[in-house]
């Protein structure tokens, strides 16, 4: 993994409060640090189209019970059930011609290589990938959030320290807030035509980085 130094920015707003008061200052300050996607989530789907509901139903729903069985044999793989609807397919005149459904599975895991072989693989199966997101695991955006949290803060510190000393007084925290952004990374999906299906290869998955911020705004009080 590449090193990178945070981003840091600061900028403040002067404001004057009531007479008994000091003078107040708003102040925010950010800094980025990077993180690396440790973690991919993919969501595979089986749709499908017919006259019996009832019989689609079961024709769904046996096909995601062929992908579960193919997921859990694949050690550090999890999946759950993501959304799933049924709709008419309408023709002529607004009548009803037909029943839509899809089903949905949602797999996590820390093992990119698992998911890659596990979505050509179920490829294989007639199921297709809607979409496939990379992002920093829990424990790592929590470190990395909590760096880039201190550096914020310290970044807060010194450009209060710059405005108080430039106007020759003390300065003290009057209100804080932090905020963090920063959200998985979205992979573009590229959809297999039938013939393609029977040959399906393993996605090729790249860990990659996201960029993670934190915002630290307040107002500082001046004194004499």
């Amino acid at each position: 993994m590449k090193t990178l130094f945070p981003r840091i920015a600061a900028f403040a707003l002067l404001g004057v409060s009531a007479a008994q008061a000091g003078t107040t200052v708003d102040l925010a300050a950010e800094a980025s640090r990077p993180a690396v996607n440790d973690q991919v989530q993919a969501v595979v789907y089986v749709e499908a189209r017919g006259a019996n509901p009832a019989l689609l139903a079961r024709q769904v729903n046996q096909e995601i019970a062929g992908a579960l069985q193919l997921i859990r044999g694949k050690a550090g793989v999890q999946a759950k059930s993501g959304n799933q609807s049924t709709y008419p397919v309408y023709g002529r005149e607004q009548k009803i011609e037909g029943w839509q459904m899809r089903s949905e599975l949602v797999l996590e895991s820390r093992d990119l290589a698992a998911v890659s072989e596990l979505l050509g693989e179920l490829q294989q199966r007639k199921l297709a990938v809607g979409q496939v997101s990379q992002m920093p695991s829990p424990e790592t955006r929590r470190k990395v959030e909590d760096e880039a949290t201190r550096d914020a803060i310290r970044a807060f510190q010194a450009r209060a320290e710059v405005i108080a000393a430039a106007l020759g007084k003390s300065w003290k925290i009057k209100q804080l807030a932090v905020s963090q952004q920063g959200g998985p990374q979205p992979m573009p999906v590229f959809r297999a035509t039938k013939a393609m299906l029977a040959d399906a290869a393993p996605a090729p998955l790249e860990a990659g980085e996201s960029q993670l911020t934190t915002t630290v705004s307040g107002q500082i009080e001046l004194a004499d």
